[in-house]
């Protein structure tokens, strides 16, 4: 473990709902570190907004928590309540499809799975909680990334590209055509012989906050159970949204 980094956090971990606002010295001494050392390691977490100067003066500075850690609360928050919401609705998707079923969000430019339900069938996909992709590889992350704001955008597409990842054109063509039809799919993108399909899940501001991913072999999304498998986990996707606050048009959903 990086010990700059250990003992940077440990300073944040001084702070508690007793404690909002502590001085350069108490920070050095609660710490045990030198004045010079706790000094360097608070103005980096200061210069990334994890904590502020409330003052400076001869004497001494003082610190408090910075708004940078309600933001990722926030982040960790939205992420818990979208996971609590979904989950009885994944359930009931995996038992009526008999496929797995993900929850994919965003998370430091990457994809990450935070849920999943099992598939009942004897030959089960390797996933996970936990598991991370890049954006531009799956239905899930491929979702989330056709639906990120164009900035962000660029910045990933143009790092896959550097790296030989993707063919520009053709990878915009398909953002273009997820926003458009509201759903993504792969075949055989994480995993050999395997399909999967996405569709949004927003929030009360309107954003494509989550994917619900269906995944499984692709002998079993052909056919009239493949229109059945998107029916129904666009209806899903639609009815956790609406959980959420979404008040926002759905095509092809009646409410």
């Amino acid at each position: 473990m990086n010990q700059s980094v250990k003992k940077a956090l440990n300073l944040l971990n001084l702070f508690d709902e007793k404690t909002y606002e502590l001085s350069l010295k108490e920070i050095s001494e609660r710490a045990n570190l030198p004045k010079p050392t706790a000094y360097r390691l608070l103005t980096t977490l200061e210069s990334m907004n994890f904590v502020y100067k409330l003052k400076e003066n001869e004497h001494d500075s003082r610190y408090r928590l910075g708004l940078k850690l309600l933001e990722l609360g926030k982040l960790v928050s939205d992420q818990l309540e979208v996971r609590r919401v979904a989950y009885p609705y994944m359930e009931t998707l995996a038992n009526e499809i008999q496929e797995a079923v993900h929850l994919v969000v965003i998370n430091h430019n990457e994809a990450i799975y935070i849920e999943k339900v099992e598939s009942s069938k004897a030959i089960r996909l390797y996933t996970r909680i936990g598991k991370s992709s890049p954006l531009y590889v799956g239905s899930g992350p491929k979702l989330l990334l056709a639906n990120l704001p164009k900035e962000k955008q660029e910045v990933i597409l143009n790092q896959a590209e550097t790296k030989g990842r993707i063919n520009r054109i053709k990878f915009e063509d398909e953002l273009q055509r997820i926003r458009l039809e509201g759903y993504s799919y792969s075949i055989s993108e994480q995993d050999e012989n395997t399909t999967g399909i996405s569709y949004p899940i927003y929030d009360y501001h309107n954003r494509v906050i989550a994917a619900l991913t269906i995944s499984g072999l692709s002998t079993y999304f052909e056919g009239d159970n493949l229109k059945t498998i998107k029916a129904k986990s666009k209806e899903t996707a639609a009815v956790i949204s609406r959980k959420l606050g979404f008040r926002g048009f759905i095509q092809g959903v009646v409410d």
